[in-house]
């Protein structure tokens, strides 16, 4: 049975009531608002704005080299290729064609980016995701995205949902507007949606209010690499439904899904799996893409996509903080989908299908290099994952001499860790720096829970025996990094010499 705040006739509903205060306080930039009557009709006279004359921009033309994507495999001529690979050429400029003139591309325009730029990544968007009935708003990267929707529906003193494990450079962001985490547990799967429910079914009111906003990466999570099967994300889906659920839905390795290992490589034609922005019939999902995975991360340009209302005020929000997105960024995709000499939808297309077969290869060769180096010792184990630049190894601690599974019981305090893991995993950490290794410990990202309302038969402190290692540098690098990761390995297990912790 649906909620009173879902829909069952494929129309957006009224989601207002997620708003923070913030949100409902601020108001539209007058400025803005007033720029924006410059289209009323054509050939307007201005002379409201402050905008310097692109005659005095000591800038007239652009020239990109980027990339040719006429080769069937254009990842693999690109890298192969070195200097003399096949690249393409396409300009903006103040006088000859383009599909975004430097006049326009470099000036002042409002929230959600220049309307050429927002037609391209709208194409992007409808193209691989279909939704219905929303809108895209520019951002700076990823993180400005995220930001700006954790601000858009945080109160202080909420708690939000995610994964157990989660990117904390992004759980770290609403710590300051006084909302609190909730992890949800998870497996080789993702987030489990049993699990979910029954955080939402069992939520405490001493607590404060049940979460409304659940955040998750659902391809390629950051860091176990794990991804959400279609069916999973359906039935998340319809509990956001039920529980009243806004899905701030992170993908920045959307397009980094593979097929198994045991496959060479990951076939052109492996569709992409659904987004929850495909499956959002009630305008609750806030999706939010990036260029940083798929072009370069020093972009800082990415998008945000939801239903009108949380459109118009990202707009309001960005119109009185961070402003537009840069112009080069937004002139650069431009002409690159829209140009007369660019990549175009289909040779996007082409190259993020080429690029995710590359990261195929790499991970292929990652693993490799573990089975050779690190799995022999029998003290870790690792997972492929199906999408993403991430490997997730379980550290076997249960056979180090040093183990402890007996210290809650000993403690006689029933809340605390059962085992001495944390203490061994940074340990662990520590002698991996020594060795001239740096892999980030599971800690990193391990969400803290509330020993009063949260689950102590199973605390997190007891699960940090992971670690998380990328397969995005060079060859060069994951070869030295697992060899020393396997070395150490071997004389950490096998070290009996430091006294155990004393029981308090």
């Amino acid at each position: 049975m649906m909620s009173a705040a879902s829909s069952s006739n494929n129309a957006p509903i009224d989601l207002s009531h997620h708003l923070s205060s913030e949100a409902r306080m601020r108001k539209p930039n007058p400025m803005k608002a007033i720029w924006k009557l410059t289209r009323r009709k054509p050939n307007m006279v201005s002379l409201a704005n402050g905008d310097p004359h692109f005659s005095l921009y000591p800038i007239r033309r652009i020239e990109y080299e980027m990339a040719s994507v006429a080769d069937a495999d254009p990842v693999a001529s690109w890298r192969k290729g070195g200097p003399s690979a096949p690249s393409t050429k396409f300009v903006s400029s103040s006088y000859e064609p383009c599909a975004l003139p430097i006049q326009t591309g470099l000036q002042y325009t409002h929230g959600a980016g220049l309307p050429d730029a927002q037609r391209v990544v709208t194409e992007l968007t409808n193209f691989y995701h279909s939704p219905l009935d929303h809108l895209c708003t520019l951002t700076l990267g990823n993180s400005d995205g995220i930001t700006k929707c954790f601000r858009l529906l945080g109160e202080p003193g909420d708690h939000f949902l995610a994964d157990e494990f989660s990117f904390s450079s992004m759980t770290n962001v609403p710590l300051s507007q006084g909302i609190k985490w909730v992890g949800v547990k998870m497996d080789d799967g993702g987030m489990i949606p049993e699990e979910l429910e029954n955080v939402l079914a069992n939520w405490n009111p001493e607590r404060g209010r049940r979460p409304h906003v659940l955040y998750l990466v659902p391809c390629g999570q950051n860091p176990t690499g794990s991804t959400l099967s279609i069916e999973r994300r359906k039935r998340i889906y319809e509990i956001a439904q039920r529980f009243d659920l806004m899905i701030i839905e992170d993908d920045p390795y959307y397009y980094l899904q593979y097929d198994s290992p045991c496959q060479p490589t990951t076939s052109f034609s492996t569709p992409f799996v659904p987004s929850f922005l495909s499956l959002d019939t009630d305008g609750r999902v806030l999706r939010i893409d990036s260029f940083s995975k798929i072009m370069a991360p020093g972009m800082r340009l990415g998008w945000i996509t939801s239903s009108a209302l949380f459109h118009e005020l990202l707009i309001t929000y960005t119109d009185s903080s961070t402003m537009h997105p840069h112009g080069f960024g937004q002139m650069l995709i431009t002409e690159m989908l829209h140009g007369p000499n660019g990549w175009h939808l289909d040779g996007f297309d082409r190259w993020v299908r080429s690029l995710r077969a590359e990261y195929h290869r790499r991970r292929g060769f990652f693993l490799e290099l573990f089975q050779r180096e690190v799995a022999p010792t029998g003290f870790a184990r690792a997972s492929p994952p199906e999408a993403g630049m991430f490997v997730w190894m379980r550290i076997e601690l249960e056979k180090h001499p040093r183990y402890r599974a007996d210290l809650r019981s000993l403690s006689r305090d029933p809340k605390a860790p059962r085992t001495n893991v944390k203490e061994l995993m940074e340990e662990l950490f520590e002698r991996c720096l020594d060795g001239g290794l740096v892999i980030m410990p599971a800690s990193v990202f391990a969400l803290s829970a509330d020993p009063k309302y949260d689950d102590v038969e199973d605390p997190i402190e007891d699960r940090l025996n992971y670690l998380r290692a990328t397969f995005a540098g060079t060859e060069e690098a994951m070869e030295q990094g697992l060899t020393i990761l396997g070395h150490t390995l071997r004389q950490f297990f096998a070290d009996e010499s430091k006294p155990l912790p004393p029981i308090a």
